[in-house]
């Protein structure tokens, strides 16, 4: 039966997937209960999510073992599916790849790069972040594709700290500590159109943004994380930080600005964190913040109150929330 889904989903050109679904217990029987975040947590790309799941739909109530299923009979995403997203990209290198690997065994070699992408794929899922894609000693990551956050750029630059923290902990046979560096932007990109075909389809991104992480990245030295000024815009107070000053990049038109991240700041909420200058006048909140400020003045005659306050990310709860705390104050 293991064999029969090995065989199934390789004519879907998802082969690669085939132990992570034994690893997990997932069987033919299983296989028509999964989820969009099921698939996700196992680590499967959207396209590759919609694919599968796609096939799945098509078995109508048959077996899949005895279901002829060819890769023309999938549906494949359009054009349609890609998004127009700011996203927040990092890249991250290992130091002195290419002379570890002249120096050591390459089963050993390939034991520190594991352990490395370990550390990487680790930290970046901890802030919520995307590996996009393994590249050697490279990682590629988003933040804010495919599940966006109101504060992405924060979280690149705290997963970018948590893997310099952490990454002289990996050892190499000799007793030394290997080291990385990091580079991150953000910008508006053109996010999920697929390219490639079977096991090395993946989400395309198009934009400048890549390119900048990319060579921002080649900017920090070892233990490094280097960000742009369009990241740092929306970092308000939230880190100390250094700046570098303008950057020549290779293949970006205009010289950039860039700055590294020393560590976070010690602030009263992330909302304070973010606000760099004063507050303009809330706009379009009246109606809500009356009925905060009588709540509260029940409140203060002697009539407990409680309010939750719930809304999409980013829509203003935390503004709100200040201007009552200015109101009452």
């Amino acid at each position: 039966m293991e064999s029969d889904l090995h065989n199934w989903l390789e004519k879907l050109g998802l082969g690669k997937y085939a132990d992570v679904f034994a690893e997990n217990d997932v069987d033919f029987e299983v296989l028509p209960e999964l989820t969009d975040p099921d698939l996700r947590e196992l680590g499967l790309s959207l396209g590759h999510r919609r694919k599968l799941l796609a096939a799945i739909k098509d078995f109508n109530g048959e077996s899949p073992a005895d279901t002829d299923t060819t890769s023309e009979a999938i549906p494949t995403p359009e054009h349609g599916d890609a998004e127009r997203r700011q996203l927040t990209v990092m890249f991250v290198d290992m130091v002195g790849s290419t002379e570890l690997s002249s120096r050591l065994d390459p089963e050993e070699m390939s034991k520190t790069i594991v352990a490395y992408q370990n550390l990487v794929a680790g930290a970046v899922t901890k802030f919520d972040g995307h590996v996009a894609k393994y590249m050697g000693d490279g990682v590629l990551c988003y933040f804010g594709w495919p599940q966006a956050h109101e504060d992405d750029a924060g979280r690149a630059i705290h997963a970018g700290l948590a893997i310099m923290e952490a990454i002289g902990d990996i050892k190499i046979p000799d007793g030394d500590a290997i080291a990385a560096r990091a580079g991150i932007a953000t910008g508006l990109v053109v996010v999920g159109d697929l390219v490639g075909e079977g096991a090395a389809q993946e989400e395309a991104v198009v934009g400048e943004t890549p390119n900048i992480a990319a060579r921002l990245q080649a900017v920090a030295t070892s233990n490094q994380v280097v960000f742009s000024e369009s990241t740092r815009q929306l970092l308000g107070e939230a880190f100390e930080l250094k700046d570098l000053g303008l950057q020549e990049l290779q293949g970006v038109g205009a010289p950039t600005r860039a700055f590294v991240a020393l560590g976070q700041r010690r602030v009263e909420s992330r909302f304070a964190a973010q606000q760099s200058e004063n507050l303009g006048d809330i706009v379009g909140r009246d109606q809500e913040l009356a009925l905060l400020l009588d709540r509260w003045n029940q409140s203060r005659n002697g009539e407990g109150q409680m309010v939750l306050l719930t809304g999409q990310a980013g829509i203003g709860k935390s503004r709100l929330t200040r201007a009552l705390t200015d109101a009452a104050s």
